[in-house]
Formats: C-alpha cells, sequence, structure tokens
C-alpha cells in the first residue's frame, strides 16, 4: 500500500469503517485508533486527520486494483464502506426484505414529507397526510431519521421537524438536495 503512509494505518481505517454503523469524519476515525491505542509505528503516536484522509484513498486505490465489490465513500459528512454501482442491484435484493420490514408505509410517507417540507411542524404533517401522525414522529425520532429542529415562529410554538445525518445515511445521500425532484417523482417523470 501507500508508501508515505505509517504501516498498517489503511487496514486500521478500514477495520475502522467496516465496524461503524453510519458515516466517520475522518478526525472521528483518528479519535477511535487513538482511543483502541493504536500508534503509527514509525512515530509513535496516533495518525491525524490527514493521514486517515489518505488512508481512504489508499484504500479506495487498492479496492479499484483488486476489483472488490466495494469502496469508501464520503456521505452525509463522513466516510462509509459502500457497494458499488455495479453490484447495487445484488445489496439493493439483499436488503429489499429488510428494509420493508424496517418501517411502515405509514412512516415511510411521514418521512417523506418531512424530508421535503423540513422543517415542518407536526400539524402541517397531519395535514398533508390526513390522519394523526404523533406516533410515527415518535417512531422516526427513535430511530434517528428525523429530529426536532427548532420551534414554529407562531401561536403555541409548536416543534419543528426535519432528517437528520441518519436519514441521509439511511438513503445514500449527501444532502436532503440529493433527493429526486417531486416532477421526478410524479407520473409521467420529467415529461
Amino acid at each position: 500500500m501507500g508508501d508515505d503512509l505509517p504501516l498498517g494505518l489503511a487496514a486500521a481505517v478500514e477495520a475502522a469503517l467496516m465496524c461503524a454503523d453510519r458515516p466517520l469524519p475522518a478526525p472521528r476515525i483518528a479519535e477511535v485508533l487513538a482511543s483502541a491505542g493504536w500508534r503509527c509505528p514509525e512515530k509513535a503516536e496516533a495518525p491525524d486527520a490527514a493521514e486517515i484522509s489518505r488512508a481512504i484513498d489508499e484504500l479506495n486505490r487498492e479496492y479499484d486494483r483488486t476489483g472488490r465489490a466495494f469502496r469508501a465513500e464520503r456521505v452525509a459528512g463522513g466516510v462509509r464502506l459502500v457497494v458499488c454501482a455495479e453490484h447495487a442491484a445484488i445489496a439493493a435484493s439483499m436488503q429489499r426484505t429488510r428494509a420493508s420490514t424496517q418501517l411502515s408505509r405509514a412512516a415511510i410517507e411521514t418521512l417523506a414529507i418531512i424530508a421535503y417540507k423540513q422543517p415542518i411542524a407536526r400539524a402541517d404533517v397531519e395535514a398533508i397526510r390526513g390522519v394523526a401522525s404523533g406516533e410515527i414522529l415518535k417512531t422516526l425520532i427513535d430511530r434517528r431519521l428525523v429530529t426536532i429542529t427548532g420551534r414554529a415562529e407562531e401561536p403555541g410554538r409548536p416543534m419543528l421537524y426535519g432528517t437528520t445525518r441518519e436519514f441521509l445515511d439511511a438513503f445514500g445521500l449527501s444532502s436532503v438536495k440529493d433527493l429526486p425532484s417531486i416532477a421526478e417523482l410524479s407520473p409521467g417523470g420529467s415529461d
């Protein structure tokens, strides 16, 4: 692997990424390695964020060279291991059953409303859906897909809801700007 990288750093970064349940920023990976007692053999100290970033780049070069089905991608403010596009159908097939049992149709509908209208008050979500959504909001908050982002400047100062980094991660988005437009989702697409 990379000549200028501390020996074993790429493998240590890879181990951290494999165990992470969310994208990790380079400084956080450096903290994880330091807390685990990992030290660069050449200088007997923990790696810094710049070395971590170089190790991630080196991992991707090695993954490309060896034809791996995954790579380290920068998403939602951090880095995580993801399946390459050419293997996405296989990953989607494996995830389909799990994903469909994780959120109900009502929860997905509520999550979509929040994603596109955020920040949004519960009353506005309920007005769009036509049914009470308090329990669904609680479930989405418990799953860390939705969070309270503030309070509205109106009588009663209702709480406002928005999506989280975990939402971005779960849907493979860098930001909510990456969501498909409403026109793309409409029947007939962008015709």
